[in-house]
């Protein structure tokens, strides 16, 4: 690895390991967890879309904050953020308790940009940035899926053993996100500041928060109140307003909160382009796949009535595949263009979940078109990070 010492990437290792942790241990244990806080399946999602627009804001900013005053530095105040409202999940006895701590848990998703601005920064000394970080990269990707593995089949024996406690469950997680601290701090090097770097840019980042919060909470009004509720739209078309004087604030600055031109370059855009609609498909049928495996078919007339126990070993193999898609990356692009390569894992995503229309009736048959689209979704995921900071400028 060059300059990216072993004591640096072991480090990394673990904190995607207990990132893939927090993504897969959860899944197997909704329908508890609903039970647990007295709510329906469907309020879950609330928890997942406050995390995703909590994560959508956090990661500009921690990463240009970062650029400031040091990856490390950041990357131990989001680990110390995780790590207290982990363990306020835990204990989170009522919705609006575990609303808030579940979104502040999304801090975590900084985790891996900070990790790769540290491997650049380490790369760019030795003049090895791009390919140590492609390497580094995938490995990474490896622990995050192997750690979300683990999360999946390990949630539900920890229910299990202890009791059926869903505060000893979910105190789990929070000790290996402890831990994750302990192990940043005493093993990773700060990274050298940038010399042109100047300030966060908080007033852009503040009109993206407003448009972010219009959009998503008018998605939600029209799911509660229906498509008739007129004022919802009108909020919906507030947050895509608000994207306009947004426009025009980055575009006149030095150091924009999201920097709009060199998302339009030609390496860039196509590769932001897969990352949305890629994360469509892997964030966004998390809960459904899970709702619908533990839906009794005698009562509602579809589902798999499956318990915690087989959801979680379904979740499992389904991680696998991502990580032999991940696995694969390299194997493919060895033989093809890196760009042909990502394309050739969007098609098998697409492929596999285009077989759930046909395919639902039996559990072989879901786990079939799950595990095809997961190796899709591995290749993907493993090459998204490595192009995009292969394609920007520093910082």
């Amino acid at each position: 690895m060059g300059r990216v010492t072993l004591g640096l990437l072991g480090a990394f290792l673990f904190v995607e390991l207990t990132s893939g942790i927090l993504q897969g241990y959860y899944i197997p244990l909704i329908s508890q967890i609903c039970d647990h806080l007295g709510i329906s399946h469907a309020d879950y999602n609330w928890f997942e879309a406050a995390q995703l627009l909590l994560s959508a804001l956090a990661v500009p900013v921690l990463a240009r904050m970062g650029d400031l005053y040091g990856h490390k530095r950041v990357l131990l105040i989001s680990t110390a953020l995780t790590a207290l409202a982990t363990w306020g999940i835990a204990f989170s006895g009522n919705f609006a308790l575990y609303l808030i701590t579940f979104a502040l848990q999304g801090f975590y998703v900084v985790w891996l940009p900070l990790e790769v601005a540290l491997i650049m920064d380490k790369g760019r000394r030795s003049g090895q940035a791009a390919s140590q970080t492609r390497r580094a990269a995938g490995y990474l990707i490896v622990a995050l899926e192997f750690g979300a593995i683990v999360g999946a089949l390990t949630g539900a024996v920890f229910f299990e053993s202890f009791g059926g406690s869903v505060t000893a469950t979910l105190a789990v997680p929070a000790v290996a996100v402890t831990l994750c601290f302990v192990v940043i701090a005493l093993f990773v090097r700060e990274s050298e500041p940038e010399s042109d770097a100047t300030s966060v840019d908080a007033g852009g980042f503040a009109l993206l928060a407003l448009a972010l919060l219009a959009l998503t909470s008018s998605l939600s009004f029209l799911r509660l109140n229906g498509l008739d509720a007129w004022w919802a739209w009108l909020i919906m078309a507030a947050g895509f307003a608000l994207l306009v004087p947004f426009y025009r604030h980055v575009r006149g600055r030095k150091d924009p909160a999201i920097d709009l031109d060199m998302l339009r370059k030609p390496t860039m855009w196509p590769i932001q382009a897969t990352a949305l609609f890629g994360g469509v498909s892997l964030l966004g049928g998390q809960i459904p796949l899970s709702t619908f495996a533990a839906t009794d078919p005698a009562e509602t007339g579809f589902g798999l009535g499956l318990a915690p126990g087989p959801i979680s070993y379904i979740t499992g193999g389904y991680l696998i595949s991502i990580m032999v898609g991940a696995l694969l990356l390299p194997v493919v692009s060895k033989r093809v263009s890196p760009r042909v390569g990502i394309t050739v894992f969007a098609l098998i995503n697409a492929v596999g979940f285009l077989l759930f229309l046909p395919l639902h009736d039996t559990t072989l048959e879901v786990m079939l078109a799950l595990y095809i689209s997961g190796i899709g979704s591995g290749g993907m995921i493993a090459a998204l990070p490595s192009f995009a900071a292969a394609a920007a400028p520093r910082g």
